[in-house]
């Protein structure tokens, strides 16, 4: 019997006493199914529908990963002050609860862009049930500051890791996050964009262009789920 594609969907999801907005958009073409879902989490100053979380969709979604984004409770209240990283990764789980009740997928990643990623990379270091994590320009420290790594949880995670960051990431100096990954285990897997900054936009000088640099994104992401998430 032919799978039916499971269609894009919104949700309203309770976390706590407060409700968020969640979307799930399948994979294009042929892979548009459940087998492999992304819960993608938004970075401080974005949200769900933001340009960078919208290009990062579209490309994971072209790769064969359907995607779910959310907003977090803060932005959904229309604030700009990122909610405590307890709130935060009660957001998540919620959003994952809800993911694995509406479309049961095969295989489930969490993650998302800069602060969004860290937020659930810290759920998988304290054991949160997951797939695989998949961290888009992780902010291992502020700008500025590369004094105040934020890296204590990650040799805790255990889960599958692909984190991609540029190597002109203002938020992930590239010698301190190599340093980093001496502390991690064999499931981690770091993958460099050269030239990208932390939006992953490039120079023109660069030769490159941003459109470039998502295939790239989406090919790693794609390859990973293949070596490390299907059987």
């Amino acid at each position: 019997m032919q799978e039916t594609e499971t269609a894009r969907a919104e949700w309203r999801v309770t976390v706590g006493g407060e409700e968020t907005t969640a979307i799930y958009e399948p994979a294009a073409g042929h892979a548009a199914d459940n087998h492999v879902v992304f819960v993608c989490a938004h970075g401080a100053g974005g949200s769900m529908s933001d340009r960078g979380m919208a290009a990062s969709a579209g490309i994971l979604r072209a790769k064969g990963i359907g995607v779910v984004r959310f907003n977090f409770l803060y932005r959904e209240k229309g604030s700009g002050r990122p909610d405590p990283m307890p709130r935060l990764k009660d957001c998540v789980s919620a959003v994952v609860a809800r993911t694995r009740t509406e479309l049961t997928p095969r295989t489930l990643i969490i993650g998302g862009r800069s602060m969004g990623g860290r937020a659930a990379s810290m759920l998988a270091a304290d054991g949160f049930a997951c797939d695989g994590l998949l961290l888009l320009a992780y902010p291992l420290h502020p700008a500025g500051q590369p004094e105040k790594l934020r890296d204590a949880h990650l040799s805790a995670v255990s889960a599958p890791v692909l984190c991609i960051n540029g190597t002109r990431d203002a938020l992930c100096t590239r010698e301190l996050m190599d340093g980093a990954m001496k502390s991690v285990g064999p499931n981690w897997d770091m993958h460099w964009v050269e030239g990208a900054d932390h939006s992953f936009h490039v120079l023109k000088s660069s030769g490159r262009t941003d459109s470039e640099v998502l295939d790239e994104i989406g090919a790693a992401s794609q390859d990973w789920v293949a070596r490390k998430l299907t059987v």
